[in-house]
């Protein structure tokens, strides 16, 4: 049997971290982050224990990476959706959505994630999920407007972790529409763009179990191409 090609390795390996980190997310999400072993990991991804090791440095590593991902696939898919827009507002209106929803829809997820990168040990981690997000972000406050992305989508970034951080602490929990309606306010935005509260979500923006979608395994899945600020697209909203 002749060796397998560089390319076929890298899609087995590309594969490998995919099922590990839909697996993390699964579990964590199910049992929380201390009752998740990277064993436990490794099984439900039906990998070998120690290729965890040899992907991620360790668990908390390995959790962010995973929590990354969904978000950043779950802020594409609002972003993106029909009909789609190049507008600065609606898409403000669904990034901020998008990312409410998570700590709405899996509060046991985000909060292990939120806790995480407060430890000082560990704390943020960059990683190409994490910088995925960040350029979506940072795409979502030019179009907004921003004359100073490197000082406004840092400000985007903290204002969304304070609302996850506020809509989760444990017994005292602010509610996600009043979180919604000050960061509204806060990018002058109207109430009923993006997903309010009471309308129902589009396709693919409700909580659903199955999470495989946001970690494609049948090939390499890239981030659907978006329209620079300025440039033409279907629309939403009128000016």
């Amino acid at each position: 049997m002749s060796p397998r090609s560089a390319s076929v390795n890298e899609e087995l390996r590309r594969r490998s971290q995919e099922r590990l980190l839909q697996a993390a997310v699964e579990l964590v999400g199910e049992h929380g982050y201390d009752a998740t072993t990277l064993g436990d990991i490794a099984d439900r991804a039906g990998a070998a224990r120690g290729l965890v090791s040899y992907y991620f440095p360790g668990k908390r590593q390995l959790v962010q990476s995973a929590v990354h991902r969904l978000m950043h696939r779950t802020l594409e898919e609002a972003l993106e959706r029909r009909p789609r827009t190049v507008e600065g507002p609606e898409r403000m209106a669904r990034a901020i959505d998008a990312i409410l929803g998570l700590a709405r829809d899996r509060p046991v997820l985000m909060r292990q994630h939120m806790a995480g990168l407060l430890q000082a040990e560990v704390g943020f981690v960059p990683c190409p999920e994490q910088r995925r997000l960040a350029e979506l972000l940072r795409d979502t406050v030019a179009r907004h407007g921003s004359r100073d992305v490197d000082r406004d989508y840092p400000m985007l970034r903290a204002l969304l972790m304070g609302a996850v951080f506020a809509a989760l602490v444990p017994g005292a929990p602010m509610p996600v529409p009043v979180l919604r309606a000050e960061l509204f306010g806060r990018y002058r935005l109207a109430w009923e763009l993006g997903v309010p509260p009471d309308a129902e979500a589009p396709g693919g923006t409700g909580c659903e179990t199955d999470l495989s979608r946001f970690f494609a395994t049948g090939g390499s899945r890239r981030p659907a191409r978006t329209d620079r600020p300025g440039g033409t697209g279907r629309t939403t909203q009128s000016k």
